[in-house]
């Protein structure tokens, strides 16, 4: 057991390893540099470009600024933004907890939306509001979280005047907080309940046809009792496990949330650094 947990944490090291690669390279084969972002709008001049290059160091060969990197990752120094002049790791740290909250909350959305009309499709198969749940499944599995976001920004602003945007520090004021993120939480939650909506009307529709569900039935027991004490808790063991794997998937849709929403988490933070050539927050951050 113990060289099994052994032989998969070391198999780790390969995958980060290629991470760090893939989003190195990746990064410097999108068109323009952090000089031509400076110098959009003023003095282009060679010597003065050369100097800013030798400034950020990309004017060193590509392997020279890898092995660089990779040395300061060694020692847990991701770098210092280019632009802000701020420490990665800091700027990482500060927007991360929005990030978090915000997966945590749509994780939690795609849960509670998932699992209930899961288990509605399941209970009341073959019927009308299976059909209907079905389809409104298919339509959110095909869905673009991004569009999602979009409508309901223009949709609140056009109808009630209101575009929830921007965010608060639950410390500094929780109710705001909450009902500045319920909006986005939604929007990424919905999205991604289509596939647990899905799994958990598979796996309850199989559970019900086993044979201790008959037996409770034949009993005498209520539907009810034999569903939510019987069978969910028996259908829930591979919806745990979609679950828990969502949660890397609502992180990155994070990225396309927040900026719809003018969230400032880690994100946010991602896509402006991309915008800006800042290849160190873009590195340490992913």
């Amino acid at each position: 057991m113990h060289r099994y947990i052994a032989g998969r944490l070391l198999s780790t090291i390969p995958t980060l390893l290629g991470v760090v690669t893939l989003v190195f390279v990746v990064m410097r084969l999108v068109p323009g540099t952090i000089v031509d972002q400076i110098l959009a709008n003023g003095d282009s001049s060679e010597e003065v470009q050369r100097s800013l290059r030798a400034y950020f160091g990309i004017d060193q060969p590509l392997y020279v600024q890898y092995f660089k990197y990779l040395g300061s990752l060694l020692t847990g120094d991701l770098g210092t933004s280019w632009r802000a002049r701020f420490p990665a790791l800091d700027m990482i740290l500060y927007a991360l907890p929005v990030t978090l909250q915000l997966a945590v909350m749509a994780a939690i959305v795609s849960m509670v939306v998932g699992i209930t009309f899961g288990v509605l499709s399941a209970v009341n198969e073959n019927t009308a509001l299976d059909h209907v749940i079905r389809i409104v499944s298919l339509f959110s599995l095909s869905m673009p979280v991004f569009w999602q976001a979009t409508m309901i920004v223009l949709v609140l602003s056009v109808t009630i005047r209101w575009a929830p945007l921007g965010y608060v520090s639950p410390m500094v004021d929780p109710i705001q907080n909450l009902s500045l993120m319920f909006l986005p939480a939604l929007a990424l939650g919905t999205s991604a309940s289509a596939s647990v909506m899905r799994m958990t009307r598979s796996c309850l529709l199989d559970v019900l046809r086993q044979d201790y569900v008959r037996t409770a039935q034949a009993k005498g027991l209520r539907e009810r009792t034999v569903v939510i004490r019987h069978a969910v808790k028996n259908a829930m063991i591979p919806v745990v496990t979609i679950l828990g794997l969502q949660v890397g998937g609502l992180l990155g849709g994070s990225v396309v949330v927040e900026s719809v929403f003018g969230i400032p988490g880690l994100g946010l933070l991602i896509l402006n650094a991309i915008g800006m050539r800042d290849y160190p927050i873009v590195q340490g951050a992913v």
